[in-house]
């Protein structure tokens, strides 16, 4: 987000086996507190009650088209989700929603760690600092990125820079446009 833009936002929990619901609305309140913080406005919450999330979605289908379809009706423009969604649970519920992760406008669906990150962003001053920010940031999105295939081809050239003094230890990971490896 940037400072000085409001966003609206729907707050998407959830209730796992036993827990407690009114930690769940605790919970949430502290993640309207952190939107704000943000600059983003909470127009809803939505809360499931489930047995673990699930592994797709995070939550039900059906509950993530609700989602979606509340915030169509109130003009929302972001999704925040109160834990911390696997880069699977994103790009499904990307699909699900019919979001262009690249697009500068449209629904952008975000969860707690993103949105902690974003407000780090946004009040780093020091060159220092902002430097740490983005580190983490990049750390974030790594594995959550698109497009790129892990290329497996020139395995032979990478082992050998992965010798003594090499920062990356043979794990590099080189992302070819189109290639299939």
């Amino acid at each position: 987000m940037q400072p000085g833009q409001s966003r609206k936002a729907i707050l998407v929990g959830a209730i796992f086996g036993n827990s407690d619901p009114e930690e769940a609305e605790w919970s949430l309140d502290e993640l309207e507190a952190l939107a704000d913080t943000a600059g983003a406005d909470a127009l809803d919450r939505m809360m499931q009650r489930r047995d673990h999330p699930d592994g797709a979605t995070y939550l039900g289908k059906g509950k993530v088209r609700e989602v979606v379809e509340t915030a169509a009706a109130l003009d929302a423009d972001m999704l925040i989700f109160d834990d911390e969604l696997t880069p699977a649970q994103g790009r499904n519920l990307e699909e699900i929603a019919g979001v262009n992760p690249l697009a500068e406008r449209g629904l952008k669906i975000i969860d707690r760690t993103a949105l902690i990150l974003d407000i780090f962003a946004q009040h780093a001053r020091s060159a220092e600092g902002k430097l740490q920010v983005e580190l983490a940031q990049l750390n974030y999105r790594l594995p959550r990125l698109r497009g790129g295939e892990r290329c497996s081809h020139d395995s032979e050239e990478a082992s050998e820079r992965g010798g003594r003094g090499n920062r990356a230890g043979g794990r590099e990971a080189r992302f070819c446009a189109g290639s299939s490896g």
